[in-house]
Parts: structure tokens; sequence; C-alpha cells
């Protein structure tokens, strides 16, 4: 474990977690060293075998590092073994991969127990500190807790693994609208207007808004203007000119827009064209309300699709439905109970609502699904609402998303404020990663969801709660 001394050496060492978190981490690090600590491979081995989502992710870890070592000595383990290189990072050599045997060091840290898994893996990296002065040496982990415990025990760089965040800061996060001050029109310059049956569109200067992207709406103060970004280019914007008007006359399954933020979440999913709509907000806003009142209108009333298709996660993190009798649907009602309350407030007019609802989920084709039993699965011709996907990680969404088939349309909505994973955090959560990677995809839209309409007390207690 020679290393050059100078200070732009670095020696990242990875935590169990951040591996079950993405299992080829050690990818990632660019032309400096990894350093996996034994401990780190036990840990991987007992997680391994136990049934539970992680344990893909421990055997997934595993595989990959015995595709890097399988041909390595032992000296040349200690030594650093070279990683492929990594397509995604624009390295110029590729770093090495090093296993540490970190049982053989002496417990360097005084007052913490050693034989907790933790203390040993940051004294693992207290010993390379001493080491190897002249190089970083960087101690990765999502573990809040062992960053703090590995400063306190005089580690000098302890870092959260990042690499897959999109954004530092969830208010960063995108709305899916942009507000223009003033008025609109007062902006723009030359305008070339185009009008195919009753929409009209819009040619616009790019440096008017620079940074748009597809399915983005725009706003201004005059409360009359609003519009969709179709398409662009380097120099100009094509804008679908809505209104706030139409926007705020929409109508689904006896369901009108309570504001304009609902307005435009109705405008993308009632759009055919637009294959993926993700939906933020707070609790209250309308979420589940608005997509299960489109899916209705667009399979029942229109007749475009066949089927709605309900599912989320379970409360072990899209774990195991457990032991309930009954089928897959009964099983799942508990957890989506949601849905079925969203769909009495929609027929509490009638004389009975819940025969109304037994129709119409009947009728409807309403089917309550697992995520569990997604993977495989080709959907077509369905609406398919994933509801409080705030809770899925970026892989269980891909499996979910890569499912849609032809004709089919995926509704995902979710509160960042109100994750329940241990795993995540709104800046790491799947729902965050999906609205940043789906951003320029012309068949896709987000809109945030912005006000409480549930009640006066929801909405008093979003703002001061």
């Amino acid at each position: 474990m020679e290393k050059a001394s100078n200070l732009d050496s670095k020696m990242y060492v990875l935590d169990t977690n951040v591996l079950l978190h993405e299992p080829l981490a050690y990818l990632s690090f660019q032309e400096h060293d990894v350093v996996i600590p034994m401990t780190v491979l036990e840990e991987l081995d007992h997680i391994k075998d136990r049934k539970h989502d992680v344990s893909r992710d421990a055997r997934v870890a595993i595989r990959g590092l015995d595709e890097v070592l399988k041909d390595a000595t032992p000296e040349q383990m200690l030594k650093g073994v070279a990683l492929p290189s990594n397509k995604k990072a624009k390295a110029s050599s590729a770093g090495t991969l090093i296993i540490v045997n970190d049982h053989l060091f002496v417990d360097s840290i005084s007052g913490l127990p050693g034989n907790e898994n933790d203390h040993r893996i940051i004294n693992c990296a207290v010993h390379l500190q001493k080491q190897h002065p002249n190089s970083k040496v960087v101690l990765v982990t999502k573990d809040i807790n062992m960053r703090l415990k590995a400063k306190g025990a005089g580690l000098k760089f302890v870092e959260d693994y990042r690499t897959d965040q999109l954004i530092d800061d969830i208010a960063l996060l995108s709305s899916g609208y942009k507000k223009i001050a003033g008025d609109f029109w007062q902006h723009v310059g030359e305008c070339e207007t185009q009008q195919h049956g009753r929409d009209a569109f819009h040619k616009v200067a790019k440096s008017l808004i620079p940074d748009v992207f597809c399915n983005e709406y725009l706003l201004d103060d005059s409360g009359q203007f609003a519009a969709r970004v179709k398409s662009y280019d380097e120099q100009h914007i094509m804008l679908k000119d809505i209104g706030v008007e139409r926007l705020m006359h929409q109508s689904a399954w006896g369901v009108k827009p309570k504001n304009i933020y609902q307005g435009m979440a109705m405008d993308a999913l009632l759009d055919t064209g637009i294959e993926l709509v993700i939906l933020t907000g707070p609790a209250g806003c309308g979420k589940t309300l608005l997509a299960l009142a489109c899916a209705l209108e667009m399979v029942v009333e229109k007749g475009i699709y066949d089927k709605v298709i309900v599912t989320r996660n379970t409360p072990e993190i899209a774990e195991s439905i457990g032991f309930l009798p009954g089928t897959e649907e009964e099983k799942m009602a508990p957890w989506l109970a949601a849905i079925t309350d969203t769909l009495e407030v929609l027929h509490k007019g009638d004389e009975n609502p819940i025969s109304s609802r037994n129709y119409i989920m009947e009728k409807a084709n309403v089917q309550f699904k697992s995520v569990n039993f997604m993977r495989g699965r080709s959907i077509q011709n369905a609406v398919v609402i994933l509801d409080e996907s705030q809770n899925l990680t970026a892989s269980q969404l891909k499996t979910i998303i890569t499912r849609c088939g032809e004709g089919t349309k995926l509704i995902c909505s979710g509160n960042l404020a109100q994750i329940d994973s241990n795993y995540l955090t709104p800046v790491t959560s799947g729902l965050t990663y999906i609205v940043e990677r789906f951003k320029d995809f012309e068949g896709s839209a987000t809109v945030n969801l912005n006000g409480v309409v549930r009640s006066r007390l929801a909405s008093f207690a979003e703002e001061n709660l």
C-alpha cells in the first residue's frame, strides 16, 4: 500500500451502507484508491441471505467485487487492483481497489467498544490516516451517526456518498412551472404563431427563458397567461398557449381544479401524449384525488385506456406484504385505503357511496397490486397510479417505469416531507431522482401542487407544525 506522498492522492474507505445503496459505488471514485475493510465484506455476507430487498444489493456488490478481484493474488489485493473504467466518470485513469484486513489493526480509538463493526471500520480509517500522513484518507458512509463518531475519533475527512444525488438541496428541485414577473407578452419581441385546430403555438426567443425544459408550464403575474413548453432548441422555444381560464375550466369525473396548480396537473394528466406525470406537493394538495379522477375519466368516460392499476410500497419499504388472509388485492387493501377513501369522496353525492365505489372499481377494472410483483410484467393500455412514491429508491422506480408498455400512462405521486424509509432522504429519494432525470423527456411532465386544499385544519397544520 505504498502511495505517492502528495495531498492529491486520496484514499476512500467505504462503509457497508454505501455498497447497499449503490452496489457498484467503488467505480465512482475516478483515479483515486478505494479501500474496503474486511469487516464490510463480513457485513455483506450476513446480509446477502436475508429475505429482504437489500439482500439483492448485497449480492450484486459481492459479485461485482469478485469480478474485479478474481485474478488478483493476496499481495495484489493488499497493494491495489486496478478498477475497470467507469463510463460515467470522466477520469483520465482508473483507480485501484484495496481489500484491508482491519482485524489486524490495533484498536487506536480509546473509549469505543472494539467489537462493533462501525467502530472497526472507523478504526481502520484512523489507522490508514496515520499510516499515510501525506494522503487524504476519507471515510464514506451514509450513516450520519457514524460520521459524527468518526470525526470525534480523530478522522479528518468524513463524507456522505453523493455521487447519485442530482441536487444538493431539495429547495432546488424542479416544480414543473415557472412564474414570469409582470405581463409575459410585454417581454416578448418577435413571435411566430401557428394554429393547429383549437390550439395556438407561439415560437419565441429562448433568451426570454434560457433554462426551460420539455412540458414545463409558464405563468405570469397577469393571471391570464398560461402556456406549456412543447419543444425548444438553442434559439427558440415553442409554447402551447393554454390560458388560465381554460386550465381552470377542465373537468374530470366531476372534479374541477381548485387552484392553478391543480389546473396544470389536470392538463398533464388528461394529455395522452404525456406518458409520465409526476405530482409532488404537501399532504392535502389533491395529488391522489386528481390522479384517480383523471384515470377514471380516461378509462370509463373516454375509453382511452383499459384499466387502472394502483400500486404503492408497503411500509416495510417494498418488502413482504405479510400473512394477511385473502388475495393479493385483499392483502393490499389496508395500504391502499387512501385510494378507496378517494373513490368514496368522488361519489359522496350518490345515494349509496359504498355501492358506487364497488361498481366503479369493477367497471374501470381498478386493480391493486404490490410493488413486489411488478418485476417481469409488461403493462399495456392502462393507467398506473404509483402512490406514496417518495419511499421508493431510484432502482425500485426504474423497475416500475420499465414495466410500462405501449399505450400506458404512469402517474407517480408523493410528498418528500413524509418519507418513512430509514434509508432515504428528500435528496436521495427515487421521486427526486426521476423528477430531475425526466426533465428533458418530451413524454413526461412534473407539477408541484403548491397549496393544501383538503381543509382549513390540514392547511394550518401543514404551515405551522
